[in-house]
C-alpha cells in the first residue's frame, strides 16, 4: 500500500514549524535484503521500488519542499542550497523552499536547529566523519550560538557492537584526550575496540560549547526488525534522516 511506511521522530524541545524524522525498514515495497522501504539508489535495490519509497517520502513531507539528496562520500562538505546530488555529508536549510537529507545504515545521523526555528540542519557521521570534523562545519554553517543551538542524535550502531582499530581510537585521542573513555577493549580481537559513536559526537559538540543534546539511545545493530545496519546485514537499504523548516 502506498504512504503505508513507518518512522520515528526526533524527542527534543524543538520550535513547533521544525518538522524532523528518521523513515525505518518495517513497512514498504523493496524485498529482501532491503525490505522494506530503503531510501538508497545505490545498494542494489530494484530501482522502481527505490524510487517509490522516495515518492512516498516526498508527498508525506510536501511537494512544495522537495527533499534534497545528496552523494555521500564520508566527506566533511555541507550543501547550503538546493542543490541535488551534491557531493556532501551534511545539509542546511534556512527557509521552508526544501527539505535536508542524509541517508544512513549503522552510521549516526545528527540533527540541528536553532532555538528560535529559524535554521536547521542534519550530517551522516560515521567514525571518519567524527574525525574529521563533519559536526564542526554543520555548526560553522548553521551559525548559531552554541547555547542557542539543540541537536537530537538519531538512531546508530551502538558500542556494543561497533569494533574498530586500535588506528581509529587513538586518532580520536590525539584529537580530545577525553575520548578515550569512548573505546573499551574489543572482546573479539586484540588491538581492537568497541567505540561509541553517541559519546564521541557529544564530545565533539561539547568542545564548540554545544551541551543541549537529546537522544543516542539507539543500536540499528540490535534492533533488526526497525533498521538497516551495513555492520550486521552487508547488503542492505538505508534509512532516511530529513529536517525540514515548515511554512
Amino acid at each position: 500500500m502506498r504512504n503505508a511506511f513507518a518512522f520515528m521522530a526526533p524527542h527534543w524541545p524543538a520550535p513547533k514549524n521544525v518538522k524532523a524524522l528518521v523513515t525505518s525498514r518495517e513497512r514498504g515495497g523493496s524485498k529482501p535484503p532491503f525490505d522494506y522501504f530503503n531510501m538508497a539508489e545505490h545498494v542494489g535495490d530494484n530501482p522502481a521500488n527505490v524510487a517509490m519509497a522516495r515518492e512516498d517520502l516526498q508527498n508525506f513531507v510536501g511537494k512544495n519542499q522537495p527533499l534534497l539528496w545528496l552523494n555521500q562520500t564520508h566527506s566533511t562538505r555541507v550543501a547550503e542550497s538546493f542543490t541535488p546530488n551534491i557531493e556532501a555529508d551534511a545539509a542546511v536549510a534556512f527557509n521552508s523552499d526544501y527539505a535536508c537529507v542524509v541517508m544512513t545504515a549503522d552510521c549516526l545521523p545528527v540533527f540541528f536547529c536553532s532555538e528560535e526555528g529559524d535554521k536547521v540542519g542534519v550530517a551522516h557521521a560515521g567514525w571518519r566523519g567524527l574525525a574529521d570534523g563533519v559536526l564542526e562545519a554543520t555548526l560553522d554553517k548553521l551559525n548559531i550560538e552554541p547555547e542557542k543551538t539543540l541537536v537530537w542524535l538519531g538512531p546508530a550502531i551502538s558500542s556494543k557492537h561497533f569494533e574498530v582499530g586500535d588506528e581509529v581510537r587513538q586518532r580520536f585521542v590525539e584529537q580530545l584526550p577525553q575520548s578515550f573513555d569512548c573505546f573499551e577493549p574489543s572482546p573479539f580481537r586484540l588491538n581492537h575496540y568497541m567505540a561509541d559513536l553517541y559519546q564521541l559526537a557529544r564530545l565533539k559538540l561539547a568542545e564548540r560549547g554545544v551541551d543541549q543534546v537529546y537522544g543516542g539511545a539507539f543500536c540499528t545493530y540490535a534492533e533488526r526488525k526497525r533498521f538497516y545496519s551495513y555492520r550486521r546485514d552487508g547488503q542492505t537499504g538505508r534509512m532516511a534522516s530529513i529536517i525540514w523548516l515548515a511554512e
